[in-house]
């Protein structure tokens, strides 16, 4: 008789799940802020250069929080773009313009827009920059595992560009039919339009 939970039997796809967002979770962790500051500034001049975001005038983001790539660079290269930020309410992001005086710190411990900011709808933006701990070439994603992103992407036809480190991209990201695919992935060495194979 099999003993449950033993060795034999296959992982979970939740499980598994588990195992590689911590994995890249601890990547991006042990990085020093130096090499942090240092690989935001070059996607951030990489980003500035391209020209799907050339061409773009509404533009969601986020603001950087612990150890994410930090997008701010990105922000004063391109002050003549409309640039649009999430506010997290219960289980949804509510979008609002970015406006650097009027952050608030939520109570997870990261900077969002104050709530009294005008609100943004999803169908007015022509792209959306995605953070996550993990992506792959075909346009995998790994999230944090609060639903944030695959909630509310299906909600928006803008192009899905997924930011993360060179170190964080992995051969496949184990996903699921309900997980969100990107269009293009951006590192600091490179943007990658995606292959589509899943």
């Amino acid at each position: 008789m099999t003993k449950t939970g033993s060795s034999s039997e296959p992982e979970s796809l939740p499980a598994i799940k588990a195992r590689v967002r911590a994995r890249y979770r601890q990547v991006r962790e042990a990085m020093t802020a130096a090499e942090v500051q240092a690989s935001s500034i070059a996607l951030c001049r990489r980003l500035a250069k391209w020209d799907v975001l050339r061409r773009a005038r509404r533009v969601m983001a986020y603001i950087a929080f612990r150890n994410e790539l930090d997008l701010a660079p990105l922000f004063r290269a391109r002050s003549d773009v409309d640039w649009i930020v999430p506010r997290v309410v219960r289980k949804k992001m509510v979008l609002h313009p970015y406006a650097p005086g009027r952050l608030i710190r939520h109570r997870f411990g990261m900077l969002e827009p104050a709530a009294d900011l005008p609100i943004v709808t999803p169908d007015t933006l022509d792209v959306v920059l995605v953070p996550g701990v993990a992506f792959d070439s075909a346009g995998g994603r790994m999230g944090f595992g609060g639903g944030f992103y695959d909630g509310f992407l299906p909600t928006t036809g803008a192009l899905r560009v997924g930011i993360t480190f060179d170190a964080c991209m992995m051969n496949r990201v184990p996903g699921d039919t309900h997980d969100q695919r990107m269009d293009w992935v951006a590192t600091p060495t490179q943007i990658l339009k995606v292959s589509g194979d899943a």
